[in-house]
């Protein structure tokens, strides 16, 4: 099988090495185009099922399967993008702080003109965060680039996981692992590092990966 990652993320691309070292890299460029009214479940499969349709019509993909995938964060139902500035970060941040949100990540294989999605869901419990920590979490440049203005592997974050960890990063490893028929791996154990520079709260810990479904930490 001749596998083509439809995304320029190296958190998705690091995730799929674990379960298929050998693949090839080809980001999708298009618009992304959704009917954000619709479900976050609907949204991530049509917004995956758009990158990988795209990469698949490519000459050089012909006879290839492609992967596509898309993850939102939804608190109380309202899809939570990338944030377009320190201030929507901050307050993207603070509207997380102590409660609980919603994670969805869609997955779309595309191959011999044919396509299929499904998604995964992860319930993620923040901390409560202060100000001051969402500030110097914002310094670090890292919520910038992510939907939801966080990373998870970020560390110092996150009460309560449950679900799929991996989901959280941005590629649900367990479904794509089922998806594409590959052998089943016993899950990981280690805890996720955190990113150089980051928040580190004193008497907070690193969040638990999958595999630790509804455990407080």
């Amino acid at each position: 099988m001749r596998l083509i990652l439809a995304s320029a993320s190296p958190r998705r691309r690091e995730l799929l090495k674990e379960i298929c070292p050998g693949f090839s890299v080809i980001p999708a460029r298009g618009e992304e185009r959704a009917d954000f009214s619709l479900p976050p479940s609907e949204v991530v499969q049509a917004l995956a099922r758009h990158k990988a349709e795209e990469v698949a019509s490519l000459p050089c993909a012909q006879g290839a399967v492609v992967l596509g995938a898309d993850t939102v964060v939804a608190l109380d139902g309202k899809i939570l993008g990338k944030p377009v500035s320190e201030e929507d970060a901050f307050r993207m941040l603070s509207a997380l702080s102590g409660r609980t949100h919603e994670v969805f990540t869609g997955v779309a294989l595309a191959a011999d003109g044919k396509i299929r999605t499904e998604y995964a869901r992860t319930e993620v419990t923040f901390r409560p965060l202060s100000g001051q920590f969402i500030r110097d979490y914002i310094a670090t440049g890292s919520p910038m680039d992510k939907a939801g203005a966080y990373g998870i592997q970020d560390g110092g974050l996150a009460e309560k996981i449950t679900g799929s960890y991996t989901n959280v990063v941005g590629l649900p490893v367990e479904l794509c692992r089922r998806m594409l028929n590959l052998p089943e791996e016993p899950e990981r154990t280690e805890e996720p590092k955190r990113a150089p520079g980051g928040p580190s709260p004193e008497g907070l810990g690193p969040e638990k990966p999958e595999g630790q479904k509804g455990v407080r930490v």
